[in-house]
């Protein structure tokens, strides 16, 4: 017979109560030192100065106004994305088809810019192009909702399916349809008219992505739609007995979702590439998932966030041209340092309980 201590696994985990928001963001800080510290070990491994790694980093990002407006421009399509997944995921569905959304929004944003651009004055062919764009990623994502609500589909495998549709359907236009030059597989560059306009140096996306930010701070914390996806979040059967129509609320949720991700498609095709290209939502419907779980799903948060992320990226081409490191290592660099910060969040969260005599003292 097994004894009564035998049976209490080795490690357990329960919920921490006793975190402040002081003691929270100290964890965080720290992760971030610790993540830092551990990029030692990749550099050293090459024979690169770590330190000397890490200006570089920096200078290649913030040390010039050209070098920042590169951060933010990568940042801008982090931030939107990260917007536009943080309802579906407070409401617990897991909405893995942005780089999808983001693809449906450019191609419909992309037919008005090649086909009506010399027909449509400048600021009315943008507008057609922003609402064309959100509409498309809207009901793209629509169709995922719809089966979830309806049949009680995965909506992971749903949405993350629908990822590789629409990348083929933008093949398909490269090398048929829209395709310039016969043979060449390349969608023509845009006409100036269907360009975004620039402010500050950067195109005007960035103004965009940051009344987004507002909005959705407010349409998540301050109205009944909101409170309607917080609820369903934390328990389906409350929502239900509440009387909601959780279908409904999960298909407006979703299509809200795919609209903003298909903002962000118009804001790439219009402001930063001017062309379309299957590879166009360049993997930032997946990097986003991070970026809205690290925030917490806290829209002022996603902007710092956001940036970090971008500052990396920017950073780790520069590290590459300057001092020949590989790719490969400013990815492990990115890995770690998004791996410590994910982790900061779990530790917040939880403690592990080793099996003991004393369990007070078994805590970390």
């Amino acid at each position: 017979m097994m004894s009564a201590e035998s049976r209490i696994p080795l490690v357990r985990l329960a919920r921490r109560t006793d975190v402040g928001p002081r003691k929270a963001w100290l964890i965080r800080v720290g992760s971030i030192v610790f993540a830092l510290i551990l990029g030692f070990i990749p550099m050293l491994l090459t024979k690169t100065n770590p330190i000397s790694a890490y200006e570089v980093i920096i200078q290649g990002s913030l040390s010039r106004p050209i070098y920042v407006k590169q951060t933010i421009k990568i940042a801008i399509p982090l931030l939107g994305c990260a917007l536009a997944i943080a309802p579906c995921f407070k409401m617990r569905f897991w909405n893995i088809g942005a780089e999808g959304q983001i693809t449906m929004g450019a191609v419909f944003s992309s037919y008005f810019a090649l086909f009506w651009a010399d027909r449509i004055p400048h600021v009315p062919l943008l507008a057609i192009m922003f609402i064309s764009g959100a509409l498309a990623g809207g009901l793209w994502a629509l169709i995922p909702a719809f089966f979830k609500a309806r049949w009680n589909t995965n909506e992971t495998l749903f949405t993350l399916m629908m990822n590789y549709i629409a990348i083929g359907i933008v093949a398909w236009l490269q090398g048929g349809p829209w395709e310039g030059r016969k043979g060449s597989q390349i969608i023509p560059m845009f006409n100036n008219n269907a360009r975004l306009p620039s402010v500050f140096g950067i195109h005007c996306g960035w103004i965009i992505v940051l009344v987004l930010v507002v909005l959705m701070y407010i349409y998540m914390n301050k109205t009944k739609q909101g409170f309607e996806i917080a609820v369903i979040g934390d328990s389906v059967n409350t929502a239900r007995y509440a009387g909601m129509n959780v279908g409904y609320i999960i298909m407006r949720t979703m299509f809200l979702s795919g609209a903003i991700s298909g903002i962000v498609g118009f804001i790439t095709v219009a402001g930063a590439n001017y062309t379309l290209y299957s590879g166009v939502a360049n993997g930032v419907g997946f990097t986003s998932i991070t970026v809205a779980w690290l925030s917490q799903l806290n829209s002022f948060a996603m902007i710092a966030i956001s940036m970090i992320l971008a500052i990396l990226e920017k950073g780790a081409n520069t590290l590459q041209t300057r001092m020949q490191v590989p790719t490969s290592i400013a990815d492990i660099i990115t890995g770690i340092l998004l791996f410590c910060m994910l982790s900061s969040e779990f530790f917040i969260n939880y403690r592990l309980i080793f099996r003991g005599k004393n369990e007070k003292e078994a805590e970390v």
